[in-house]
């Protein structure tokens, strides 16, 4: 949450810094693809594939055995994503024309997309460091030290706004590019740290191909796409925008750091507590507490995400313009962005809900099914992109996103019913129903209230920001109101699922 908040302030700044015109759609493209690649291999398919094998390691052998494996993996990871960011960062020219083909060869926004991605690139490597690390500390049931990793990018990358704003004649996009790589360092540093004051010692070794080194890799390839749908949806989504009018990567960005609040929060947080619980499970045989967790988990991200959803499309201009609306990110800007945002959101439960089924997956080792969902989620987002741009422009795509996160969800959903490894109990089914209505009557309270305080959210900052949080304070209230007195939850219940307890 401390992570998302100082995100919004970075975002805040960048908005007001360079808005949305040719430096930002080109930084965007810059950040975005590093980061792609980092939640695709080092925290998507590499954590999913690294994650139950060191699990059940740790439950059925040695620990000294278990780090050791952790070691290799660690030497193979880093020598390959180095080897693979110097080659992307020599022919970035070549690539940019496939990664944006909008951006025309020669023109501002292309010549600024490959400078600042050469800067940021190497936060590839520095994050597969991290994910490691934070992979072997989650499996010691340790998650504070991951999660708040990212609390020093978003440090770093708002010094780095405050000094663009102190009035230095500088390039804003070329030293938040720089900000990012020195980021990835730090948080490296961080996870080393949190590490030792755990007790944890990865030595770097010299690579050699194991037997566990090559089941690893076995199982990282099909989870290439299989743990990165969302990602590389979203890449899609970025390299779409690039043929749309100028400004429209950026409105897709400031959409996307909205509804990555609730996301990040709930839905990474579950997933990441979800695998090493669920691996641990399955290791000793436990088949009916693991689908007994899997409902749970998808109990208690749900009592969070849909009110979260309903939230977000129904406000969704106020929120923009409160966060964004300054300095070079105009009135029109807040429109355009809010558009997009009611379209991400409404696929918000989609992406939560395939953090909780894709574990149940790969708790099994088994990538390979979620990389067939994954490519059939990913050509029905190209599909829908196409169709819906024409129509719809940047928010055709946001629109397309969702759609295909929830087929995402419900193939897994299915699959995982059909192959006998979880089944809904009735609790969910009725907690649910309850929760929808709750959110029903959260969005219909929050629309009455934006129209009641329609002077104040177009008053000055402090009066939109008063009404805002008046609108926010209100709609949880209203919400968790009407989800306890409909039996959606029970306090006593969330309590306990929200404590970091091995037997919960």
């Amino acid at each position: 949450m401390i992570s998302r908040i100082l995100g919004f302030v970075r975002d805040i700044l960048v908005a007001a810094v360079i808005g949305a015109g040719p430096i930002s759609d080109a930084f965007f493209v810059a950040f975005r693809i590093p980061n792609m690649f980092r939640r695709l291999v080092a925290e998507g398919a590499f954590s999913a594939a690294f994650v139950p094998m060191f699990a059940r390691q740790l439950e059925g052998k040695s620990e000294k055995e278990a780090l050791d494996f952790a070691s290799h993996a660690l030497g193979f990871l880093t020598g390959f994503l180095f080897l693979f960011s110097a080659l992307f960062m020599i022919f970035m020219p070549f690539l940019m024309q496939y990664l944006a083909p909008g951006f025309e060869p020669g023109g501002l926004r292309f010549e600024l997309a490959v400078d600042y991605t050469r800067i940021t690139f190497p936060y590839l490597a520095c994050m597969a460091v991290v994910a490691l690390l934070g992979g072997v500390l989650n499996a010691y049931y340790k998650f504070a030290a991951m999660s708040a990793a990212p609390i020093l990018l978003n440090i770093i990358l708002i010094g780095c706004l405050v000094y663009s704003l102190s009035g230095a004649d500088t390039d804003a996009g070329l030293i938040l590019s720089w900000g990012v790589a020195a980021a990835g360092v730090a948080q490296v540093l961080f996870l080393i740290v949190a590490c030792r004051r755990a007790g944890v010692s990865l030595p770097l070794q010299r690579p050699r191909l194991t037997p566990k080194i090559r089941r690893l890799f076995k199982l990282m390839l099909p989870g290439l796409l299989g743990a990165g749908v969302l990602q590389i949806n979203i890449l899609v989504g970025t390299i779409i925008a690039s043929l749309l009018a100028t400004g429209s990567i950026s409105y897709l960005y400031y959409a996307d750091r909205v509804y990555q609040l609730p996301l990040g929060v709930i839905g990474i947080a579950m997933g990441t507590a979800l695998l090493p619980l669920l691996s641990r499970q399955l290791r000793a045989g436990e088949e009916g507490p693991a689908a007994h967790t899997m409902n749970r988990a998808v109990e208690l991200s749900m009592l969070f995400t849909l009110p979260a959803a309903a939230a977000l499309m129904t406000i969704s201009l106020p929120v923009i313009s409160v966060l964004f609306q300054r300095g070079a990110f105009d009135a029109a800007a807040s429109q355009t962005t809010a558009a997009a945002l009611v379209a991400f959101a409404s696929g918000l439960p989609a992406y939560v809900l395939t953090k909780v089924y894709a574990p149940g997956f790969f708790a099994r080792e088994d990538t390979t099914t979620p990389v067939v969902i994954g490519i059939l989620s990913m050509l029905l987002n190209v599909a829908l992109s196409l169709l819906l741009i024409g129509s719809l422009n940047h928010v055709g795509i946001a629109l397309a996103t969702s759609l295909s996160a929830w087929a995402n969800a419900a193939m897994l959903w299915f699959l995982l019913s059909r192959k006998g490894h979880y089944k809904a109990d009735r609790r969910l089914f009725l907690r649910v129903a309850a929760m929808l209505l709750a959110s029903a009557i959260m969005a219909a309270g929050l629309y009455l209230g934006e129209q009641y305080l329609a002077g104040w959210l177009s008053g000055s900052l402090t009066q939109r920001v008063l009404a805002l949080g008046g609108l926010v304070v209100g709609g949880a209230t209203l919400f968790f109101c009407a989800a306890f007195v409909l039996g959606a939850a029970r306090i006593r219940e969330v309590k306990s699922l929200l404590l970091r307890r091995k037997t919960t």
